[in-house]
């Protein structure tokens, strides 16, 4: 990460208001917000993409850019079923699903929005069964040495 000067001292990252993941609190706050608009628009939505007809989608997270003109959403389907095609179909209606959401956004310039399938379940199970392998449940039954 580059590091500017900024009144005598170097700042390392790109902003005051940045935290440690990298992206500022208005990213998270402007993120959060469209995550619930995308899963009411989603869940209201009408589509006529047969791929998307009956949509049952998880919006797990949004990420925004920092001029907030972007939005990637991980979703996932319900139980990950045909998920490519869906993520197909939801990135070929992004416009109909801006125009839906930009009448619930606040904001002076409406995100474009791509859309990605969200891997973290699948992480957070591959470490579920790194965690229940007995060479790993030995070494966290062991008792600990300090007290």
């Amino acid at each position: 990460m580059a590091a500017r000067k900024r009144g005598g001292g170097t700042v390392k990252g790109g902003g005051r208001d940045e935290l440690p993941g990298g992206r500022s609190q208005r990213q998270l706050r402007v993120g959060e917000e469209l995550r619930h608009i995308l899963s009411d628009v989603l869940r209201n939505a009408h589509f006529r993409d047969p791929d998307l007809v009956d949509l049952v989608v998880t919006v797990t997270e949004v990420r925004v850019s920092p001029d907030l003109k972007a939005a990637t959403a991980f979703v996932m389907p319900l139980a990950g079923k045909d998920a490519p095609k869906i993520i197909a179909g939801l990135n070929r209606a992004t416009a109909y699903i801006r125009t839906e959401a930009v009448k619930q956004i606040n904001l002076r310039v409406a995100p474009s929005f791509s859309f990605k399938l969200d891997h973290s379940f699948d992480e957070a199970a591959r470490v579920t069964r790194l965690l229940q392998q007995p060479a790993v449940k030995a070494d966290l039954d062991k008792p600990s040495d300090e007290e």
